[in-house]
């Protein structure tokens, strides 16, 4: 009986097994295509071989020294995106964190209804709005203008608090209770012993606050319109494949796509554990 037993379990894991790892397959396999034709040699329209026949590493440096042929701009985009993406990341990361430890620390009249307006604005979908934040922006005469990105990424950044206020939930009032008997603040207390103490959620959170900027393609998109001098990116490398410029870009496009990969994998790869700590902290009911 117990060997039967083992005998199914064996076979269940066998399969269980292979159907992770053909859907393993299947997921890596276009990134292992992406970085592979980075560095293809013969031109795209030929046969497209699966694995290049020739490697170079001319479609990096192309990718870099061409800027400015054919409104072809990859460095700027670049640049572009890297500014909007820090300055996002340091506001929304601020503003998710201040409003996390209110709603967890203070208890006030409104508390309560505050927590679930936000709750029900997280529910609609953030591209519902576009339109009337770009006539808005025009209206400022901020169109075009990255600085209208950045408050566009960080302005709303404060309704993403449940993770983060989840994680505040786990660390003993008794601390703010000694600090305010010694004599501490509110902001004293914020800044100079739940922040220290906080690093899963505060590494969590930067890392949340910089992909999104760094990824986004419609709202940037929305905004820039055919200014090319300041697209993200994201813009950047979907005009490469268009019509206009796809035979002649289109492995400079993989080449960008893995440079675009590498700030955010190298930061994840770095910060993993203090991530899934966060993560898994905050997801406490509060």
């Amino acid at each position: 009986m117990i060997k039967s037993y083992k005998f199914r379990r064996r076979i269940a894991n066998f399969f269980i097994y292979l159907l992770l790892a053909i859907l393993g397959i299947i997921w890596v396999s276009p990134f292992v295509y992406l970085v592979m034709h980075s560095f293809r040699a013969e031109s795209m329209t030929t046969v497209p071989y699966l694995i290049p026949h020739e490697w170079t590493f001319d479609n990096y440096i192309k990718l870099f020294t061409s800027a400015g042929s054919s409104s072809i701009n990859f460095p700027r985009w670049f640049i572009n995106t890297f500014v909007v993406a820090i300055f996002s990341c340091i506001i929304s990361t601020i503003s998710v964190l201040a409003v996390s430890y209110t709603f967890s620390r203070l208890r006030f009249g409104a508390r309560k209804k505050l927590m679930n307006v936000a709750m029900i604005l997280g529910m609609f979908p953030g591209f519902m709005t576009m339109i009337a934040i770009y006539y808005l922006l025009k209206a400022m005469g901020l169109n075009q203008n990255l600085i209208a990105l950045v408050i566009c990424y960080s302005s709303g950044a404060g309704l993403g608090f449940q993770i983060s206020k989840g994680f505040f939930d786990t660390i003993p009032r008794a601390l703010d209770e000694a600090a305010t008997i010694d004599g501490a603040t509110r902001n004293q207390i914020f800044w100079k012993i739940i922040l220290p103490m906080s690093k899963p959620i505060v590494v969590y959170t930067v890392l949340t606050s910089f992909i999104g900027p760094w990824c986004d393609f419609i709202l940037a998109k929305i905004i820039m319109g055919d200014k090319r001098e300041l697209y993200t990116v994201a813009i950047g490398l979907q005009s490469m494949v268009s019509a206009e410029f796809i035979n002649e870009y289109y492995k400079q496009f993989l080449a960008g796509s893995v440079m675009v990969a590498i700030p955010i994998t190298t930061l994840f790869l770095i910060m993993q554990r203090y991530y899934v700590e966060g993560v898994t902290a905050g997801g406490v009911k509060g």
